[in-house]
């Protein structure tokens, strides 16, 4: 029988993702009770009720736990240096057997995919190639796994990704391993490094108030905002977790002037002994700072947009897996004015 493309899945897809949440079939609250039971997903998870009695996630979403997260209005996520980002649709438990069965047949009854599709369809779930009777004779013993996309992915080209048709993955097995997106460990921590958030970085700068031309200026991190995030994503239905970090290892000093020179000279402040950057102390005035700048040139009327940007070290663990493991470093920066006054001298 002829395979659709990949466009004619996602319709597909879509379709008896609309039959099952939009009242097509049976109440969709019963499909919150995933497997018979009756786990439902946190107010954390991917989806929840929208307060209307409709239940737009299944047991099988994934769960975050964003207690250790930062938080405030300055937050934001970071930027990789590659081109590397989180998925943007995974494979997860979604049905039971009876589950698919109510979600698939008024879809084919409809006839809104066309024959083809809907023969191929049957013949899949229905026929025994490979599921008989929507796989009832496992019932209870797992579970038809489909796609979910990732929260504030929505609009990504990468969420149409995930076309593959509802599969079936029995209680305790993984799932196949040709299905890169399907949830494991290391995809929940994938997961959990979109939802990190770190605080926009605002350096201390001593000596305090306009700084002079050519007087160096000392630059360091103030210690309650220096600290470590994480973020834990789990399927709870699965017994799965995994916990993202991010901590930060470096602050780039970009004076916002090419008349400045930066200390070091790279501009690149390390993280030592957990605190980057050395606080400014009286009679350190001439003294050169290991981190901080030096301006050339006066700002005149207006200030320079200095901008410190950290680097934050990202790892993860998870179930079953010895160790931390490493994930792409992210980069998040603020801006700040500093003016630069002319030293004034006194003739006598």
């Amino acid at each position: 029988m002829p395979a659709l493309n990949s466009a004619a899945r996602v319709l597909a897809a879509s379709v008896v993702t609309a039959a099952v949440f939009t009242g097509a079939t049976a109440p969709a609250v019963a499909d919150n009770e995933i497997g018979g039971g009756a786990q439902s997903p946190s107010t954390g998870a991917h989806g929840g009720s929208d307060g209307k009695g409709t239940v737009s996630a299944t047991a099988g979403a994934v769960v975050y736990d964003r207690s250790k997260n930062g938080s405030g209005a300055s937050v934001g996520p970071v930027a990789t240096a590659t081109n590397w980002t989180p998925p943007a649709c995974y494979y997860a438990p979604r049905y039971t057997p009876e589950q698919l069965k109510k979600a698939k047949e008024p879809v084919w009854e409809a006839e809104s995919t066309g024959y083809q599709w809907d023969a191929q369809q049957r013949d899949k779930y229905v026929n025994g190639h490979p599921y008989k009777d929507f796989n009832k004779e496992k019932a209870g013993k797992g579970y038809f796994w489909d796609s979910y996309v990732t929260p504030g992915r929505e609009g990504d080209p990468g969420a149409l990704d995930c076309n593959e048709d509802a599969f079936w993955v029995d209680t305790g097995d993984d799932p196949p391993a040709d299905i890169p997106q399907a949830i494991t460990p290391e995809v929940l921590a994938q997961l959990a490094y979109a939802e990190i958030r770190v605080p926009t970085t605002e350096v201390e700068l001593r000596p305090a108030g306009a700084t002079k031309v050519n007087l160096p200026t000392w630059a360091w991190l103030d210690a309650t905002d220096f600290k470590l995030v994480s973020v834990t994503a789990s399927v709870p239905l699965l017994g799965v977790e995994a916990t993202t970090t991010a901590e930060p290892v470096s602050v780039k000093i970009d004076p916002g002037t090419a008349d400045a020179q930066t200390f070091p000279a790279s501009g690149v402040c390390e993280a030592v002994n957990g605190t980057i950057g050395e606080p400014y102390a009286r009679g350190k005035a001439e003294k050169t700072p290991p981190c901080g700048v030096k301006y050339l040139r006066a700002s005149g009327n207006g200030s320079y947009q200095l901008k410190a940007t950290v680097t934050w070290k990202i790892h993860w663990t998870g179930t079953g897996v010895a160790g931390e493991q490493p994930l792409p470093d992210g980069d998040f920066g603020g801006e700040q004015g500093v003016v630069v006054q002319e030293i004034q001298a006194v003739n006598r």
